[in-house]
């Protein structure tokens, strides 16, 4: 089958979410057996604090590594991927830390923000209007407007640095600090583009997330509340929780990891005139 043309030779035009998507979806699946293999390798090693997050985040970016190999026909062996990323294995921990605190950072100042101006909001009308059931509802919808600023704020960092660690397992005399720099001034003037590329994967991957969740929830109906409350069943319990929770990440990180080598190609693409087609498959 083949793969949408991202070869940048046209004249520049907004990122093609179907496009995107959906070649993330066949890279993910036509090698599912070996990203599926270092997901497993990467959410195991989660277990083990710091050390062990820094092999997540290495394995991880290995995926990633591999599948932009896939797109620029230059493929790599699962073991060669691994070595190069895990030579950098501290560099991707601590982009994944700056990356973290930054967006903290940027979602508690939103959130003041917003709290207090629906709170003034919510005062002003209540006494303007005189109607407390009235200024109840106005201040409703203020509020839900708030979230949805709130909902669309983790959407534009989200996009902003998506593909921090994609150049951080590529590229050469590449640090933490530079490969955010880098996310950032790729995904200059595509922000909007890079949402809905998020939001598309995201709302691909919710029905994963759900039958998980009931998965869970019919587990926890057939022990009984009394029988989950008991000591040893409550052990076995929260193994079972955290086995699915585990195997639920290591479905749906291969695909997200496809992803952003797909945006990174593409940006690089329209950027730097890459110069290189999506592989026919």
């Amino acid at each position: 089958m083949s793969s949408p043309n991202l070869n940048p030779g046209g004249p520049m035009r907004p990122l093609s979410i179907g496009n995107v998507v959906s070649a993330s979806f066949r890279l993910y699946s036509s090698h599912l057996k070996q990203y599926f293999g270092i997901a497993c390798k990467a959410y195991l090693w989660v277990l083990v604090p710091v050390y062990g997050w820094a092999k997540y985040s290495a394995l991880s970016a290995s995926i990633s590594r591999l599948a932009f190999g896939e797109l620029v026909n230059q493929p790599e062996s699962t073991s060669t991927a691994e070595q190069r990323t895990n030579a950098r294995k501290w560099s991707f921990l601590l982009a994944g830390l700056f990356v973290g605190l930054l967006a903290l950072g940027i979602v508690l100042a939103c959130s003041i923000v917003l709290g207090v101006a629906v709170g003034i909001l919510a005062f002003v009308i209540g006494a303007a209007l005189g109607n407390s059931v009235l200024a109840a509802v106005v201040g409703g919808i203020f509020v839900v407007i708030a979230v949805l600023a709130f909902t669309v704020g983790l959407l534009w960092i989200s996009a902003r640095f998506l593909v921090v660690e994609v150049p951080l397992a590529l590229e050469d005399n590449m640090t933490a600090s530079k490969a955010i720099s880098r996310s950032w001034d790729l995904s200059q003037g595509l922000i909007w583009q890079l949402v809905g590329v998020v939001s598309v994967a995201f709302l691909i991957t919710i029905p994963i997330q759900l039958l998980f969740q009931v998965v869970i929830s019919v587990l926890q109906a057939a022990l009984g509340q009394d029988s989950v409350a008991d000591s040893a069943l409550s052990v076995i319990f929260s193994v079972l929780i955290l086995s699915l929770s585990l195997l639920s990440g290591m479905i749906i990180m291969p695909f997200w990891q496809a992803l952003k080598a797909v945006v990174y190609y593409d940006l690089r693409s329209r950027r730097e005139g890459l110069g290189l087609k999506l592989r026919d498959r």
